[in-house]
């Protein structure tokens, strides 16, 4: 749902932010759960507008409205001219392919299922991330890692159990499944490539470039046939775009403000503003199987963070007595 955009353990600017990160722990939880908020809504006005528009023009509204917001907060900040340096426009050039191909199929996605089962199998994409970052990263991923990612995986087979038959949904469930777990591997390899490029860009460019790509993307779908939309249609496009600039601004701010081990877990409030949206915009409530296999794998999720956090805190207090008893 959230283009990935800050690594934890950077800075969420990629220059002196990581030191006020615990300074205000609470602003930061607060933010995360209002960008929650603002991609789930953001992912209901796309539900609605998928019933009547192809997923390349919603994909380029989304995307090209987003840039305003996002101008606008780099203005703001004064880092404007920074945020279109760029060393390694192939890299974006990648990150976006990649990134839009996510989109797509999590737009298409949203047009088949309901919206909280779109985003409980939206959760597989941060198991996902762990297993790329020991094949492509070559990162040492510890016992419990691999731990959390098997019990969440089993979570994972819970949601999509009844969208591929297996309970007896199929159809057009088994097909928004399929876009759904597609979504999330993309954005998966995503955040793999935003890893790589954080190393030499900053956060305001990575997310300028992504949309500029995009937004281009989405643009030449456009031979493929577009709707005219109407002024409801029409403003219904502009916020969702909008609300999908402010929520990467809102992200972005809430990992300057609360270290990520702390901030990250937040992210599945997007099941309880989902369910609650669903309920009363879409009449939809989600099923059993939804409701325990994205729990089981929230919790994996909030565990690998927890423990996560544990072992910081632990080399935290060698390293401070390593100091202590060589002074």
């Amino acid at each position: 749902m959230a283009a990935p955009l800050v690594v934890p353990g950077r800075s969420a600017t990629g220059s002196g932010a990581s030191g006020r990160a615990a300074a205000r722990p609470y602003l930061g939880i607060g933010l995360k759960v209002l960008s929650a908020l603002a991609f789930t809504l953001m992912s209901a006005g796309v539900k609605i507008l998928a019933e009547r528009f192809p997923t390349g023009e919603i994909v380029f509204f989304r995307c090209f409205i987003a840039i305003a917001p996002l101008l606008l907060w780099l203005r703001w900040q004064g880092s404007v001219r920074d945020a279109v340096r760029t060393r390694n426009l192939k890299g974006h050039v990648l990150r976006s392919i990649i990134g839009a191909c996510g989109m797509f199929a999590g737009f298409a996605g949203l047009s088949f299922l309901p919206l909280s089962d779109a985003v409980a199998i939206g959760y597989a994409s941060p198991i996902l991330v762990v297993v790329l970052a020991a094949v492509v990263l070559r990162e040492r991923v510890q016992a419990y890692r691999w731990a959390g990612v098997s019990v969440g995986f089993l979570g994972v087979l819970i949601t999509l159990a009844p969208h591929l038959e297996f309970g007896g949904a199929g159809g057009g469930g088994a097909t928004g499944a399929l876009f759904a777990i597609l979504a999330a591997g993309c954005s998966a390899a995503a955040t793999i490539q935003v890893r790589k490029l954080t190393g030499t860009e900053r956060t305001g460019a990575i997310v300028l470039y992504f949309f500029l790509f995009t937004s281009l993307l989405g643009l030449s779908t456009l031979a493929l046939g577009w709707r005219m939309p109407g002024l409801f249609d029409l403003a219904l496009f502009v916020v969702v775009g909008v609300l999908g600039g402010i929520g990467q601004i809102l992200l972005t701010e809430s990992y300057r403000h609360g270290d990520a081990s702390l901030v990250a877990p937040f992210e599945y409030t997007t099941m309880l503003w989902s369910v609650l949206i669903g309920w009363f915009v879409f009449g939809q409530l989600p099923t059993l199987s939804i409701a325990v296999g994205g729990g089981i794998v929230a919790v994996a999720g909030v565990f690998v963070v927890w423990r996560e956090r544990r072992l910081v805190v632990e080399r935290a207090r060698e390293a401070a007595a390593g100091g202590a008893r060589a002074g």
